[in-house]
């Protein structure tokens, strides 16, 4: 993996294929190479060369313990893309990450072109800051949960109805969770950014041509606070997608797939 010395850091980031450069953007605690099983072999065959990142606090990023904002992450971003000298680009954001791209669009427009926002939100509201408040003390707490335990959790919170009411899937679904929990302690710097004010005011500045994506059955950015981050965001379209929580962009991989590439093609 290439590591790039950007921002005053060392930032982790793998490189793929050949063309207009997208640069993806993933959520807390969660390593860039989630996008390689659906999204970028997708984008790829579009004809795009994509770029996926490891955001501070996930190696070989360095995690910087001195602890970092929203407003360190989005410059991250905007130095990586100018370290591979692709902008203007495509850039695509999955839930922390999608409000990373939101300051990214606020801070430096010259250099994304479109923008591509997934199970993000503009403020925090009472659930939001209740799981962030309990992630926060859970790392803060020292106690690691058992595997086993924790895949359950991450089950019931980001998969939809429709999965866990289908065995096989679930169990296919448990045992990838239960090799690979998250570790509360490494990522605590990313933990609580997504506890933002009221950013609605400020993303109505936004020009960048944006597509929100939001999860019907999503129980961390619920609809409700996809579409309203759409409608705050000048000229933005939105799409929900039934049947997946979430984790949509695994569940539902060709629905959010086929989204992407049909607004990187419209605009």
């Amino acid at each position: 993996m290439p590591v790039a010395h950007v921002n005053g850091i060392n930032l982790g980031y793998d490189d793929h294929g050949s063309g207009e450069p997208v640069v993806m953007i993933t959520g807390t605690a969660a390593p860039g190479r989630i996008w390689r099983a659906h999204q970028v072999p997708a984008l790829k065959a579009a004809g795009y060369r994509v770029v996926t990142v490891d955001n501070r606090g996930i190696p070989p990023t360095d995690l910087c313990e001195e602890g970092f904002t929203l407003d360190d992450m989005a410059a991250d971003v905007a130095a990586l893309i100018t370290h591979l000298d692709a902008g203007p680009c495509r850039v695509v954001g999955f839930s922390l990450g999608g409000i990373i791209v939101q300051e990214l669009l606020l801070a430096r427009p010259d250099l994304v072109s479109q923008a591509v926002l997934i199970a993000s939100c503009g403020r925090a509201d009472a659930l939001i800051t209740a799981m962030s408040a309990a992630d926060l003390a859970l790392a803060d707490s020292g106690i690691t949960l058992p595997a086993r335990y924790a895949a359950y959790v991450q089950a019931l919170q980001n998969l939809s109805p429709d999965t866990l009411n289908d065995e096989e899937q679930l169990q296919d679904w448990l045992s990838v969770l239960e090799l690979s929990p998250p570790s509360p302690a490494a990522v605590r710097g990313q933990l609580g950014l997504q506890l933002i004010g009221n950013r609605l005011p400020a993303y109505r500045r936004i020009t960048v041509p944006c597509q929100v994506i939001g999860f019907r059955d999503d129980l961390i950015a619920r609809p409700a606070l996809v579409r309203e981050l759409a409608r705050h965001i000048p000229g933005a379209a939105y799409a929900e997608i039934p049947g997946c929580g979430h984790y949509g962009c695994l569940e539902k991989p060709d629905a959010v797939n086929e989204i992407i590439t049909a607004f990187f093609t419209r605009n």
